[in-house]
């Protein structure tokens, strides 16, 4: 990996230099100065959560701050993100779909460089230190890399942050039910800390909190509920009914992940130094939304103390699985207790269980918020302890969005948790967006136009002064479209009048054993992991090579092996295959999904065996508060092919969403031998393929897609050289 900080700031260097100069003014219209940006992302919170736009079910999560930050500024209600994490996140700093730049879902670590951001891309964070803004990303990441990727863990310093404070990864890591290698069986403790006895029979009253620097702190009922999970939290591992002196002896494993609480966090200065400079470093010990807050306001009270325009992206890793139960201080006093609840299974208690930690996890970031709006002075508190924000006194823009879908078990009716994150359907992309700040004119107001994602870019460099359409290179093809009149004129006409989302597989070297996502019913089947750790990470049942359970080669054959079969909930075993490629395309009352889909075969003799087929659907939506028109199974207009049956009305919108949506997908052109995203394939090219071969991995010029970046991808340029892939025919 080339690791070298000199080596990465001159890369750096060179792929923004194709960026235009961002030239801004220090003024916006009234004479206010530039706004400071504050992006907070949570994660996996669809619109369904939000009791502010209308929704929430019947339990929904307590967010006063989250209320108080939406009813002083627009609450936009008709937003689409892509179904998944990486492409959104992609989007958000890009402004660019997934088909243009291969992150198609979720970043794991069997994905190659080309579906990870590339360094070639015009970031968010390129574009405004241009203008003269300092760039911070704090939290959860998943852009690109540390697997498979020639920067590794250097990343987020590649793609144009100054500094960066979280980790890498997609989600927090898998709770550790072994209490620190202390437990054998899994279904003792699922929460990865033991309980109190009133709270399980395997419990403890007592006990000897040990720290990774040999420290140790006795704990017990009588000086608090819960020592087990009060010593998770100060970054302890808990030995049940003994002393400290009882239990000096006893080995405990402190390289163990556990969750929200023992997690790999890695610091990034804007030397590029980072820190720890192990990846095998022992893990950060706290609760990731905790460090999450208070890095961020600490690096923003030092940018406001040196006078310096600042964006700082905080990236929440709540509401993510694993589910886990938050600091109790982190909630509102009429949360119930969890912390006798199991944090896994499908059984009802614990999808009864499930739905309530998801919404404590929400809770606890509504919190995170406040503090960290309180804790920067973007707002103070009233008396009672409400928040105090006034927007107009501050110089700081809020933007704060979902990016994406709720994951199934947690979303709210009347919402659709058969087609959540994930999917194309509303339940998976229709996500909440919030923006405050001295910009907005007649706050507390809502929107309805469409918003895409995409459209959060320019959003940034309008924000900042910057015409992103002309700052980034023609070679690249945005998709985002203004936002800035919504904020500063009421009842603005709708500027969209379309919207676009997608989601397919990421490149990757062969095709990943089946993974079975059993919190969902039926269970979801899914392709994507290339080893077991990777599918327990994210909740699955392994069927690949070393599975206890049966090793098999697909989806199907899991199907067809009858393994979920249940006499309630599932009699025909029948499992969910996540469609290999979904599109949907919108205006104001119509959708249509495309989607290629695996059909199972009965028998394994059949021929052809599990053949894929497109659909298409068409469904009228709308965005009613407690009653939307979602697009349910069943409820397409056309069966799955469409436009058969279709007449009048229902028709003319087909015709002009599967033109809009054809017009989308064929837009970016395939350009091989070009690396370097610049539609051209020159010397250029050849002198990066140069670089990225020096290390011989997984680049942007492994065109074969095998993992190596050798003397096969130079030929291919080769074989290509003088081609102008953005010039028409």
């Amino acid at each position: 990996m080339k690791a070298n900080c000199g080596i990465l700031a001159i890369l750096a260097l060179l792929c923004s230099s194709t960026i235009s100069q961002a030239q801004s003014s220090n003024a916006v219209a009234g004479g206010k100065p530039r706004p400071n940006i504050l992006f907070i992302v949570m994660d996996d919170v669809g619109i369904d959560q939000m009791q502010i736009f209308g929704y929430g079910g019947l339990t929904p999560p307590l967010t006063p701050n989250i209320n108080a930050i939406a009813r002083a500024g627009v609450r936009f209600r008709n937003v689409w993100s892509m179904p998944e994490c990486s492409p959104s996140r992609a989007v958000f700093f890009e402004g660019r779909y997934p088909l243009r730049t291969n992150v198609n879902s979720a970043i794991l670590s069997d994905d190659l460089a080309n579906s990870q951001v590339s360094p070639f891309e015009a970031t968010t964070p390129k574009l405004l230190k241009k203008a003269g803004y300092l760039n911070g990303l704090f939290g959860k990441f998943h852009l690109a890399g540390p697997d498979n990727n020639p920067f590794g863990r250097s990343t987020p310093h590649v793609l144009g942050w100054d500094h960066f404070d979280g980790f890498l990864e997609g989600a927090p890591y898998p709770i550790d039910t072994s209490i620190g290698g202390q437990v054998d069986d899994p279904s003792l403790y699922t929460c990865g800390f033991i309980p109190d006895r009133a709270h399980s029979l395997h419990g403890a009253d007592t006990g000897a909190c040990h720290y990774a620097d040999s420290t140790c702190t006795e704990m017990s009922v009588s000086t608090g509920p819960n020592p087990g999970f009060r010593c998770l939290q100060t970054g302890g591992i808990f030995v049940k009914d003994r002393t400290c002196r009882s239990s000096a002896g006893k080995s405990l494993l402190f390289s163990h992940t556990n969750a929200y609480y023992v997690w790999k966090r890695l610091i990034i200065d804007e030397n590029g130094n980072l820190t720890p400079s192990d990846p095998n470093a022992p893990p950060a010990r706290g609760y990731v939304s905790d460090t999450t807050t208070s890095a961020a306001a600490d690096w923003i009270h030092r940018q406001n103390s040196d006078g310096r325009r600042w964006m700082a992206t905080v990236s929440f890793a709540n509401d993510h699985s694993p589910y886990q139960q938050p600091p109790r201080d982190l909630l509102p006093t009429l949360s119930p207790d969890s912390s006798g609840f199991s944090c896994t299974g499908n059984t009802i208690p614990n999808e009864i269980a499930t739905r309530v930690l998801s919404n404590q996890m929400i809770e606890a970031m509504d919190t995170e918020i406040g503090q960290l709006l309180v804790g920067t002075g973007v707002a103070s508190r009233n008396p009672d302890g409400s928040l105090n924000y006034q927007p107009d006194k501050t110089n700081t823009m809020v933007v704060i969005i979902g990016d994406n879908g709720t994951f199934a078990p947690g979303v709210k009716l009347p919402f659709d948790l058969t087609r959540a994150k994930g999917y194309v359907y509303q339940t998976g992309v229709w996500v909440p967006l919030i923006v405050s700040g001295p910009l907005v004119a007649s706050p507390d107001r809502e929107v309805s136009a469409m918003v895409n994602i995409a459209d959060l870019f320019q959003l940034f460099g309008e924000l900042a002064g910057i015409d992103v359409h002309k700052a980034v290179p023609k070679s690249h093809t945005l998709d985002s479209q203004s936002m800035l009149p919504y904020l500063t004129a009421a009842n603005h006409d709708s500027i969209r009048k379309t919207n676009f989302t997608q989601t397919g597989n990421n490149i990757h070297v062969g095709v990943p054993p089946p993974c079975v996502l059993a919190l969902t019913q039926p269970p979801t089947c899914v392709q994507l992991f290339n080893d077991s750790h990777i599918c327990e990470f994210e909740g699955g049942e392994w069927y690949g090579p070393g599975s206890t359970k049966g090793v098999y080669n697909s989806c199907c054959e899991v199907q067809r092996s009858g393994i979920y079969k249940d006499p309630v909930k599932n009699p025909d075993g029948t499992l969910t295959l996540l469609p290999i490629d979904q599109a949907a395309t919108r205006n104001d009352d119509f959708k249509l999904v495309r989607k290629t889909v695996t059909e199972c075969s009965a028998s394994a003799g059949a021929v052809p065996l599990d053949p894929s087929v497109v659909q298409t659907e068409l469904y009228p939506i709308d965005e009613k508060p407690l009653n939307p028109t979602l697009d349910r199974d069943g409820d397409s207009l056309c069966g799955e092919n469409c436009p058969t049956g279709l007449t009048g009305v229902p028709l003319q919108n087909f015709r002009l969403l599967a033109n809009s949506m054809n017009a989308t997908l064929t837009s970016e052109p395939d350009c091989a031998g070009d690396g370097n995203e610049d539609k051209l394939v020159n010397g250029k090219d050849l002198k990066d393929w140069s670089f990225f071969a020096g290390d011989g991995g997984s680049s942007w010029y492994d065109f074969n897609h095998d993992g190596f970046t050798d003397t096969t991808d130079r030929d291919v340029i080769l074989g290509n050289l003088g081609k102008n892939c953005g010039k028409k025919n």
